[in-house]
C-alpha cells in the first residue's frame, strides 16, 4: 500500500458543497431543487419544526421526567458466566470482550454473585458485590478492583 493509493471508506465521505441552480445540464437547474412557488421556495423559509403560528408538536407533548447528567451506565455480569474461562486465566474487560460476554463495556462493568462458579480465577474489573468477592476467593481466585 502506498500513499497515493490511500481512498477513504465506502460511503464515509459526504459533502454538501453540491452547487445548485447552475443550469438544465446539472440536474439541479432552474428552481434549484426548491420546486415551484410557495413560503419553502423563498428565503427566509421557516425553521424546521415551525408550525404557521399554531403551537408546535415538541410544545404540545407533556415533560416526564428528567436525565441526570452524571448517571453512570454499569454492566453487571453474574459470576456464573465467568466458568466460561479456563481454570486459572486473568479475567478483565478486555477477555470479556473477546470472549463475547459483554459487547460494550459503557461506564464499567460490575460482577454480582448470582449462580455458582467452579474455577479459580483472577478478576480485575470496575466494581464487585459481595457476594461475588467470597464466591471468586472462596475458590483461590483474586478479585481486584482497577
Amino acid at each position: 500500500m502506498n500513499l497515493s493509493e490511500l481512498r477513504p471508506a465506502e460511503g464515509s465521505k459526504q459533502s454538501n458543497n453540491f452547487r445548485r441552480g447552475r443550469g438544465h445540464g446539472s440536474g439541479n437547474g432552474k428552481t434549484a431543487g426548491k420546486g415551484h412557488k410557495g413560503q419553502k421556495a423563498r428565503s427566509g423559509a421557516p425553521r424546521p419544526g415551525f408550525e404557521g403560528g399554531q403551537m408546535p408538536l415538541y410544545r404540545r407533548l407533556p415533560k416526564r421526567g428528567f436525565t441526570n447528567r452524571n448517571t453512570k451506565e454499569i454492566i453487571g455480569i453474574n459470576v456464573d458466566v465467568l466458568n466460561r474461562f479456563e481454570d486459572g486465566a486473568e479475567v478483565t474487560v478486555k477477555s470479556l470482550m473477546e470472549i463475547g460476554i459483554i459487547k460494550n463495556p459503557k461506564d464499567g462493568v460490575k460482577i454480582l454473585g448470582n449462580g455458582e462458579l467452579t474455577k479459580k480465577l483472577d478478576v480485575k474489573v470496575n466494581a464487585f458485590s459481595a457476594s461475588a468477592v467470597e464466591k471468586i476467593q472462596a475458590l483461590g481466585g483474586k478479585a481486584e478492583v482497577i
